[in-house]
């Protein structure tokens, strides 16, 4: 048996007496002793600090980085400005997903991308492979890196007092260059929650000082630890899609809803093809958000959608809606489903439930 990854803070985690699991093949805290719904209310009410740096670092160098990524990847890298980011995916030809990403352009010739965990060595090998005919230089930092996500309405109270940029100044999807109490770092307003605030990257060894200066400054803001738990229960009330759920080698990014990271104008890109003709003619399937309409019916990821007793889609992921107080969730479903306020039937333990497609994302945070 392999023995799992551990990040820089796996001591700090078990020290706070998280519950710890595997996650990708990492020991992550799945919530601390405060429990997910506590930790999701404080992330949408306060503040709250995530240990996320099992994610991996990609850096893509070179005279044709830009073309690259541009070729690479289907959103629009030619569009971005210095120090801003996107989302975009590493598809297939197919126009399913290799995997997701945040792309952060440094220079015209120095990109950043920052994936899943479980999917680096994948990656690499995929960005590898791919680059050999570009003047372009593939570095994986994943191990020299670092990463800490503080995210929540009170974010920037906390973090401010102990970085030297202006934290205010760095627009949402953007980043910025700084000292954290003397210590270089890059700091970018990205998160996975949908709620404001900060992404902190760092030189490995230094992931669990930079941990602990972030929740001293915190304390007065009642900043608290926060699991993979919520992290997860967040980012599905958000929309935000996961590797292997809403997404994976079978999934076109436009079944998944996503056609705004699909630029198909601007040029040629792996998977243009197929997205291409996938727009021309339609999808016959697509992710939808949907509640159930029975206060006790929970839907779970990877439960049938059913018709007639027959399997016609599947949720991708489900659970009880902390904030909004009721069970939501989101299926593929063939397309005629899609409309709002259509109705679908989801098997539960062999019974079939009722829900109704509703609008997404089931939360948005007031600007």
């Amino acid at each position: 048996m392999t023995s799992l990854k551990k990040t820089p803070l796996n001591a700090v985690h078990r020290s706070l007496g998280a519950k710890m699991v595997d996650f990708g093949g990492w020991d992550m805290p799945v919530q601390y002793p405060t429990g997910i719904i506590a930790e999701h209310h404080t992330v949408r009410q306060k503040v709250g600090l995530f240990d996320v740096s099992h994610m991996g670092e990609i850096r893509v160098k070179g005279k044709q980085a830009m073309a690259f990524l541009d070729w690479l990847t289907p959103n629009a890298v030619t569009k971005l400005k210095a120090g801003q980011i996107h989302y975009t995916g590493l598809l297939l030809e197919t126009g399913a997903f290799v995997d997701d990403l945040l792309l952060h352009k440094v220079s015209d010739d120095d990109f950043l991308l920052v994936v899943n965990a479980s999917n680096i060595e994948k990656d690499i090998d995929w960005i590898k492979t791919l680059a050999r005919n570009w003047d372009v230089q593939i570095i994986d930092e994943s191990d020299a890196t670092g990463q800490v996500a503080l995210q929540g309405p009170r974010s920037l109270d906390v973090l401010q007092p102990i970085i030297d940029i202006d934290l205010s100044q760095i627009k949402y999807y953007w980043f910025a260059f700084g000292n954290f109490m003397g210590l270089p770092v890059m700091v970018a307003r990205t998160g996975y929650t949908g709620e404001d605030g900060f992404e902190v990257y760092c030189a490995i060894d230094k992931t669990e000082w930079v941990w602990n200066q972030i929740m001293e400054s915190g304390k007065n803001q009642e900043l608290i630890p926060t699991g993979l738990g919520c992290r997860n229960t967040l980012r599905l009330e958000a929309k935000m899609a996961l590797y292997g759920h809403e997404i994976n080698n079978e999934i076109t990014a436009l079944e998944a809803d996503m056609s705004w990271i699909v630029k198909l104008q601007k040029g040629d890109f792996l998977g243009r093809e197929s997205l291409q003709k996938q727009s021309d003619e339609g999808v016959s399937r697509i992710l939808v958000g949907f509640k159930m309409l029975e206060k006790r019916d929970i839907a779970r990821d990877h439960m049938p959608v059913v018709e007639d007793g027959k399997e016609i889609g599947f949720v991708t992921s489900g659970a009880p809606s902390a904030t909004l107080g009721f069970n939501l969730g989101l299926a593929l479903v063939p397309t005629r489903l899609k409309e709002i306020g259509a109705r679908i039937s989801i098997e539960i333990r062999g019974k079939s439930c009722p829900a109704e497609v509703i609008p997404t994302p089931f939360y948005k945070r007031a600007k």
